[in-house]
């Protein structure tokens, strides 16, 4: 029975075969993809527990989904090994230090890779967990009530302080009009 569940999207037939060979067989279902698009594809209805990514690929590019990846709330905490035959390519679109996934150069030995996969699960496990866009949303609701009660409350207590002084000012406007009327009634000599 398989535990661990690892995608490998590459182009070339020969290096998911020679990073297959790479992995532990015991307890893993290896996954592979031809391309980005079966990759995403694969990422998004397999949820792997690591993904090995080329960085050129037809289709649909590394670089593009790397950005799929990140999207995804699932799979940002996914370990995530980059390989690329030049590093500067990734640099390019993805600047250095590599936050959110380790690099290999190819080619590439099993220590090399063993390496990167273990600093991609440190990375991975470092993370803060990331919270879906509905939690986003009902985390901001929750502050945006909260706030909102609090200065209904604020308003609440000015209305109330200004009613106090309006009935104070009706009160001294009635004891005004009943001194006109005791003026008038009554005038001074």
């Amino acid at each position: 029975m398989t535990t661990n569940t690892i995608l490998v999207i590459d182009d070339s037939r020969m290096i998911r075969i020679r990073v297959k060979q790479m992995l532990p067989e015991e307890n893993v279902e290896i996954l592979e993809a031809r391309d980005g698009k079966e990759g995403v594809d694969l990422i998004r209805s397999q949820i792997p527990r690591l993904i090995i990514l080329d960085f050129l690929l037809p289709k649909m590019s590394g670089w593009e989904v790397f950005q799929e990846i990140q999207k995804e709330p699932q799979s940002q905490t996914t370990p995530l090994v980059l390989m690329s035959g030049r590093k500067e390519e990734v640099a390019e679109k993805i600047p250095e230090p590599f936050e959110n996934f380790a690099f290999v150069e190819k080619p590439f030995e099993k220590e090399q890779l063993v390496e990167a996969i273990q600093e991609a699960e440190n990375k991975a496990s470092s993370r803060p967990p990331i919270t879906s866009a509905p939690e986003k949303q009902a985390e901001a609701d929750s502050v945006e009530v909260s706030t909102l009660a609090a200065e209904l409350g604020a308003l609440t207590e000015k209305v109330e302080n200004m009613q106090a002084e309006i009935d104070t000012l009706n009160k001294r406007m009635g004891q005004v009009v009943g001194f006109i009327r005791k003026l008038r009634e009554n005038p001074p000599r």
